[in-house]
């Protein structure tokens, strides 16, 4: 049976295999042959599904939903995300609004945003802003309760997090994301799959000697490309620890050229997400300086030969 991804196609898709059928997951976005008709109606989006399954079932491009247990798993992780984006709107809000009115709240953490605004809010903006602070300190307390869960997550149903956890920068959110995002790393014959499966590896355009360089395809799952997006900022950071993935990325920058930065941040993504997904499938101790030490040691090798 053949069905289209969708807000229902991880529920339906597990009732439908549960029954003994074999399920193909249609990706939407790339079956154009569906979503970009001039003509659809439920009858024939089914009909031209089930003519694409018998001619190959590889052009419906097929999607892995996840299992019932990560999805729900995987849901306090986007509950989380969503909260985080609610306090950021109001933040911005209360921010906006003082100032306006030609006032300048103090800078900090998000988490106690709400006491220091308390203090600097002009008298004729608070009863205006008041319930807004309310509303930060009530999204810290449920984002606060979310995060201790994601940390228990961790410890007693995902210990393999703490192999992706060694690279420094990664931490429990990224890396849970990460394992539920993915599932079962066996899916990937290489590790080197995992960077186009996140959508970073830049997209392609041919067409007879013409070969356009093209942005990354930005496929997959957001909210993970977003957090090792933020890993590689911190990787790159000033006082972060040394690393192949830093020097890598220095390399890039060193280099100039257009957005070399933004070049750098994306090339040690890539690397990071194949990094993890090493990490996950050999269970070996992360060494930061891996590659450099093999070329230290290729180099003595050939001062010495030519000695």
């Amino acid at each position: 049976m053949a069905l289209e991804t969708g807000t229902h196609s991880p529920w339906a898709s597990r009732v439908v295999a549960g029954c003994g059928h074999e399920v193909i997951v249609a990706n939407a976005r790339q079956v154009r042959l569906v979503h970009a008709s001039k003509r659809k109606s439920d009858r024939l989006d089914a009909e031209k599904l089930a003519r694409l399954m018998r001619a190959d079932e590889r052009l419906l491009a097929p999607v892995q939903h996840r299992g019932k247990q990560a999805q729900a798993d995987l849901s306090v992780l986007r509950s989380r995300a969503s909260l985080v984006r609610s306090r950021t709107q109001q933040i911005n809000t209360v921010r906006g609004l003082v100032k306006s009115f030609g006032s300048r709240l103090p800078k900090g953490a998000s988490t106690a945003f709400h006491k220091a605004a308390r203090k600097h809010l002009p008298i004729e903006l608070r009863p205006a802003l008041l319930p807004n602070l309310f509303v930060i300190e009530q999204l810290n307390s449920q984002i606060g309760a979310l995060e201790l869960r994601i940390k228990e997550l961790v410890k007693s149903d995902y210990p393999e997090a703490q192999l992706l956890m060694q690279v420094k920068g990664v931490a429990e959110i990224t890396s849970l994301t990460y394992i539920l995002t993915l599932e079962d790393p066996s899916r990937f014959a290489k590790s080197r799959s995992v960077g186009a499966y996140h959508g970073l590896t830049p997209g392609q355009r041919q067409s007879g000697a013409r070969d356009l360089n093209m942005r990354i395809s930005k496929e997959g799952d957001e909210e993970l490309r977003r957090l090792l997006v933020q890993c590689a900022h911190r990787i790159l950071g000033r006082y972060s620890q040394d690393s192949d993935l830093k020097r890598h990325g220095e390399t890039i920058i060193k280099q100039g050229g257009t957005n070399a930065k933004r070049r750098a941040v994306i090339a040690v993504t890539r690397k990071l997400a194949v990094l993890l997904h090493h990490l996950w499938v050999t269970g070996e101790v992360y060494e930061p300086l891996k590659n450099s030490k093999r070329v230290t040691i290729r180099q003595r090798a050939q001062e010495r030969a030519l000695a």
